[in-house]
């Protein structure tokens, strides 16, 4: 078997900088929310071959606003493993990264930053076949955001609703919450045993994830 060539490049499938924060840039380092998109911000309905297939959870639209208000960078950091694989292309991704943030918008929320990884080890061909540092637990999606947006991996926090969200957490001295949505609720109470990284913080929701966030700012 070919070994999959090594790629170290992490791909920003889609960037928005978004004004309207009350963040103050140029100050210093900012902390960010690292948010995985499906069965997370999103719900989880499998590969999303389709723009009309991506829709918000609830309270998800609420959960970016809080983030906004405070001047904590809303991040996606997300798998697409489908662009590897053959299932939809990269026009697809784009497309739906667009209704992503046009929901948001529409319900008064926005992200700083989407970033994708696009490979997969062992399927496809280069160069979406590749042993990448950008694809989750590895966290070259985080290094790749706080390099492009002044961010401080130390402050700030990853959600998600798999242990591989959790594990990119750890080598940049982020938190981890792993949300019961999407896979979380499956992973938490069957599969936590196995998990290389304890979560920080167990959240119901993303909203309820962001909550907790916001306390431990007020008590810090």
């Amino acid at each position: 078997m070919r070994k999959p060539a090594r790629s170290n490049v992490c791909t920003a499938n889609f960037l928005e900088i978004s004004g309207g924060s009350t963040y103050t840039s140029g100050v210093a380092p900012r902390p960010a929310a690292f948010i995985d998109r499906d069965g997370t911000l999103t719900e989880e309905v499998g590969y999303v071959n389709h723009p009309s297939r991506l829709k918000l959870l609830p309270r998800s639209a609420a959960a970016v606003r809080r983030l906004n208000e405070a001047g904590i960078a809303a991040v996606v950091a997300t798998n697409q493993a489908g662009i590897a694989r053959g299932y939809f292309s990269e026009d697809v991704l784009s497309a739906t990264n667009q209704a992503l943030v046009e929901q948001l918008k529409v319900a008064g929320a926005h992200l700083d930053g989407i970033y994708v990884c696009l490979h997969h080890p062992s399927e496809g061909e280069p160069p979406f076949r590749a042993d990448c540092d950008c694809r989750k637990p590895n966290p070259g999606l985080l290094l790749r955001a706080a390099a492009d947006l002044d961010l401080d991996l130390g402050a700030s926090v990853v959600g998600g609703d798999k242990a591989s969200d959790l594990a990119m957490a750890r080598p940049v001295g982020a938190r981890s919450i792993l949300v019961l949505t999407g896979y979380g609720l499956g992973e938490w109470e069957y599969r936590r045993a196995h998990f290389p990284v304890t979560p920080d913080h167990v959240a119901a929701d993303l909203l309820d994830a962001v909550e907790w966030v916001m306390a431990r700012r007020r008590t810090a």
